[in-house]
């Protein structure tokens, strides 16, 4: 979905990112599928198709789509090898790179909460 460049909601986020860096980057990688996709690109460079398979439930469109969000953003880059059948591999840029120490963090946090909520949803 996309919003309206003129809204309050729009101006809102703008103001947000702005003043706060974690906000913008938090905005960077949020949505259900980046940080997935990231998690793959991680361990190296993967075809779309390749990508496709691991992120279960992601429809090849969605997939086009955040992947072109993540170029635009310089998280990931393309390459296109001139052969055929075409080949098109993504990975992450340096900055894109930059996130893994994050998303290792954020799997710690996870899964700290995910056992303290069981146990408080268990009460």
């Amino acid at each position: 979905m996309s919003i309206k460049e003129s809204s309050t909601n729009n101006e809102n986020k703008k103001t947000l990112e702005s003043s706060c860096s974690e906000i913008y980057a938090v905005n960077l990688i949020s949505g259900r599928w980046i940080l997935s996709i990231c998690y793959h690109l991680k361990h190296g460079k993967l075809r779309f198709f390749e990508l496709k398979d691991r992120i279960h439930n992601i429809s090849e469109r969605m997939l086009t789509l955040q992947l072109k969000k993540m170029e635009q953003e310089e998280l990931v880059a393309k390459k296109v090898y001139a052969e055929v059948p075409i080949r098109v591999e993504y990975e992450l840029t340096e900055i894109g790179k930059k996130l893994i120490p994050v998303l290792d963090q954020l799997e710690i946090w996870g899964k700290e909460h995910k056992k303290i909520k069981k146990i408080t949803d268990h009460k």
